[in-house]
């Protein structure tokens, strides 16, 4: 059974639809990516009947039209956004809108004489040969008129050739482009699976991107909740953006939501920068208790869970979900709460967070926490914490994870937060866990393991200080982007038979060290670079970091979780090594767990 439709349509149709709102594009309000090149490219190939590939819609129900009516059968631009935005610039003479968020105009000049197409730059504008803006030409109220304007700049020229040319170039918008339209009652994954198999440029699109696409066709409500999430995930990164947002879109500026951002303005923390795909899921999960995009798809048209069939009298309420989950996840008491939170557990740089789910998943938590009044800020933090920790330990953010959240909402629903973070301790964080396989976890060697990046976290939570230093402590290192370095040296380990990256580059022989003591270090093995500082503990005559104390360094020692006979390690016992210090790096993690 066809899952859609192909059909030719005329340049001039689809603009229209554009215009009338048949068919909508999420894009128009984004900074237009294509090079003027691009967009003369694409009407040259329109003037000489090339390909220039399918355009693919879906359909929307339920989407606001302008005046206030509703559309029943409204067409959502899934692919080709950019090359509709293109022909509305170089035919129809519409603005786009630029990187800084200002409007401005892409010209396509042609010259009839050599049936060029060109970017129109002052030299051309100069020129009576060309055509410097083809848009004028569409929109004249003659094209006949038009013509004798331009053979009267142009005395002398072959009339015939420049007459077939203009007609040719009137053609353009005659002009027949494919356009798949996908049934309307197609689920989101399904969607993205044709996209996937009929895109010949092989361009992932993401569940996402349809959340998005379906929140632009709620009038001007749903266009400035995208504006919202688009401008919040853009100024999380680029907080110098604010002023040119709100000159340059007035639509947006003249909306409450601009004001929501403005904080935005002025911060520069880097830890949580979330994409429109984060944002999507956070707010998923705080305002329908669903992970998949699908189902924020699903609730946004109207579908009701229990009947399976579209309501459109719970789409407003859908949207105000929406907007009301938006407003928490962007509010400043609430973001920087939140990012002080995951710092206090240790997790001072984005560097340590691989799990960006796991990331999205607690920060949606803490948003729902905080309409618990059951539970005091101090218990919200330890609730957090814990079940960040615990969900990039066990893997809860990866595979199934959308489905593995919903799961955890129902429990936390049924059994409270407290109970239920109880409950998921006892099952993934036994004796089995800790002495096992957190163990088996430290056996890697990715500095990426989310086994490793905690244990850097303990680190910092217990102020340690970088292996060998007498003051400098992890997190200075680590904002400081400091280095990993081999505790036994990877020349020295690979001219000892141990020439694999697997075997040299164990996570469980790194450690936080300054470059100079590194250096000092070179292809030494422990058993020759300890006995210098215990010359140097003897003498206080300084060859390897500043460590002059048999006590300092054992807590050194110990704060770095390198086991006591270090002083006798090189390739000979190195895997002996390796072992005792995944055994202490377990039990720092699971001390500084067991303390959140």
């Amino acid at each position: 059974m066809a899952k859609y439709e192909v059909k030719q349509t005329a340049v001039s149709q689809i603009l229209s639809d554009v215009r009338s709102d048949k068919i909508a594009i999420p894009e128009l309000q984004r900074p237009f990516v294509w090079k003027s090149s691009q967009v003369r490219d694409l009407v040259d190939s329109l003037y000489n009947g090339y390909p220039v590939g399918y355009l693919i819609t879906w359909q929307s129900v339920g989407a606001k039209l302008k005046g206030g009516g509703t559309a029943k059968h409204q067409q959502i631009l899934i692919d080709g956004q950019q090359r509709v935005t293109a022909l509305r610039a170089a035919v129809a003479g519409q603005p786009v809108v630029g990187d800084r968020y200002q409007k401005r105009r892409i010209a396509v000049a042609f010259n009839p004489l050599t049936e060029e197409f060109a970017t129109r730059t002052p030299a051309i504008s100069n020129s009576p040969q060309w055509i410097d803006d083809i848009s004028e030409f569409f929109s004249a109220t003659s094209q006949m008129t038009f013509l004798r304007r331009y053979l009267d700049r142009n005395p002398g020229v072959d009339e015939v050739q420049v007459e077939k040319a203009i007609a040719h170039l009137a053609g353009i918008e005659h002009a027949q482009v494919g356009v798949i339209s996908l049934d309307d009652d197609l689920d989101v994954e399904t969607v993205a699976e044709i996209f996937v198999r009929i895109n010949a440029k092989g361009v992932p699109l993401s569940s996402a991107d349809f959340v998005m696409s379906k929140i632009a066709t709620y009038g001007d409500e749903g266009r400035n909740l995208r504006k919202l999430i688009d401008y919040f995930c853009h100024l999380t990164v680029s907080g110098h953006a604010f002023d040119d947002i709100s000159q340059n879109d007035e639509e947006f500026a003249g909306s409450p939501h601009l004001a929501k951002i403005k904080w935005l303005k002025d911060q520069s923390d880097e830890l949580f920068q979330p994409k429109y795909t984060d944002v999507i899921r956070i707010a998923g999960l705080v305002g329908f208790d669903r992970g998949k995009a699908g189902a924020i798809v699903s609730e946004l048209s109207g579908l009701d869970p229990e009947t399976r069939k579209v309501d459109e009298e719970r789409i407003p309420d859908a949207y105000e979900r929406l907007s009301n989950a938006l407003d928490k996840l962007v509010s400043k008491t609430h973001l920087e709460r939140f990012v002080m939170m995951i710092k206090s557990a240790g997790f001072i740089d984005a560097s340590m967070i691989g799990s960006k789910n796991a990331l999205n998943f607690v920060y949606a938590l803490y948003l729902r926490l905080r309409d618990n009044d059951q539970f005091s800020e101090g218990e919200r933090a330890r609730i957090v914490k814990r079940w960040f920790v615990l969900t990039l330990l066990t893997g809860r953010a990866v595979g199934s994870f959308e489905s593995t959240w919903e799961t955890d909402l129902r429990r936390i629903k049924e059994m409270g937060a407290d109970e239920y973070l109880r409950a998921l301790e006892e099952s993934e964080l036994g004796e089995g866990f800790w002495e096992v396989t957190l163990l088996h976890e430290l056996v890697s060697p990715s500095k990426r393991s989310p086994a490793f990046q905690v244990y850097l976290a303990a680190r910092v939570s217990k102020g340690g200080r970088g292996f060998l230093s007498k003051s400098v402590n992890v997190s200075q290192m680590i904002e400081g982007h400091g280095d990993l370095h081999h505790i036994v040296p990877k020349n020295h380990l690979i001219k000892n038979g141990y020439p694999k990256q697997w075997d040299y580059n164990q996570i469980a022989n790194f450690a936080l060290t300054e470059t100079p003591i590194n250096v000092a270090i070179k292809d030494h093995p422990p058993k020759e670079y300890m006995s210098w500082v215990q010359d140097q503990i003897s003498t206080g005559k300084l060859r390897i970091g500043e460590i002059t104390d048999q006590a300092d360094l054992a807590d050194n020692l110990r704060e770095n979780a390198i086991p006591d006979f270090i002083g006798e390690v090189s390739a000979q016992n190195y895997p002996e090594f390796l072992e005792a210090r995944r055994k202490l790096m377990a039990a720092m993690i699971r001390e500084f767990y067991e303390g959140l």
